[in-house]
């Protein structure tokens, strides 16, 4: 159910099947692979992973990047199923970039643009994400996802595969910081609470270096991930969030609503 005083973002599809457009999921492949899925506990990691929105691939494809700067320099190889190939990638920019037409319009409040970039922590060998920050408070026409080459070769897209990340930015309001220098000496509080993190990450370090059993069963330090004080003296800070939950779009995978 949408809160009536929450910002909308409309999403105007452009053709009868657009690609889906799911909230970003926290798994990786890498993530997954990794020892005893080590990175799952970096809690800024898992955050960006699903702060936005993944919009997937309908279809699988190779391209093939032969290092000319023209146009007919990418070629592509759709899977059998793949319908309407050309309204979705396309060879446009040249030099070895490859473009995604996402099949949306997007719409956001006033102030809010739409960051488009690659998912978060997500990799590709042989081709990279170009990012954009697109003003679609007022923007009556859709914007393109792109990709470059980063070398000559071939790349293979999957079907429900992520190829584009959107994340809403307030970017009028950025404008408005001021960066300071200060010193942690003028804030006595946060000094306290930098020194006693310093000195419970040393021993803790220092105990798991050397085999200690607590140390070793515990792993790894918690305080970011629950959002406590190193000294535990003050209580958890308010608005700490380890879940980013992002509402689904009417009709598309993981709405309840759709059957």
């Amino acid at each position: 159910m949408t809160d009536a005083a929450a910002p909308i973002l409309e999403c105007f599809p452009l053709r009868p099947d657009p690609p889906a457009l799911v909230p970003g999921r926290p798994e990786r492949d890498w993530m997954d692979a990794f020892a005893a899925r080590h990175p799952y506990r970096c809690l800024p990691l898992t955050m960006a992973n699903t702060t936005g929105w993944e919009l997937l691939c309908p279809f699988g494809f190779e391209a093939r990047w032969d290092g000319r700067k023209g146009v007919d320099s990418i070629t592509f190889k759709p899977d059998k199923d793949a319908v309407l190939f050309d309204h979705f990638a396309t060879s446009h920019f040249t030099e070895g970039v490859l473009t995604f037409h996402l099949g949306w319009l997007f719409r956001t409040p006033p102030g809010w643009a739409l960051r488009a970039s690659g998912v978060p922590n997500r990799f590709k060998h042989g081709i990279a994400p170009l990012e954009g920050l697109i003003e679609t408070d007022w923007l009556p026409y859709p914007f393109t996802m792109n990709w470059r080459f980063t070398a000559p070769g071939r790349v293979k897209f999957q079907k429900d595969e992520p190829f584009c990340f959107i994340q809403p930015v307030e970017h009028k309001r950025i404008e408005a910081f001021q960066p300071v220098q200060s010193s942690l000496a003028q804030d006595s509080d946060l000094a306290r609470q930098h020194e006693a993190w310093t000195k419970a990450r040393t021993l803790f370090n220092d105990s798991l270096a050397a085999g200690d059993p607590e140390a070793t069963k515990q792993q790894w330090q918690r305080y970011y991930f629950r959002g406590e004080y190193p000294d535990q003296a003050a209580p958890p800070p308010e608005g700490h969030v380890n879940k980013r939950r992002l509402s689904t779009l009417d009709g598309q995978p993981g709405d309840e609503k759709a059957d």
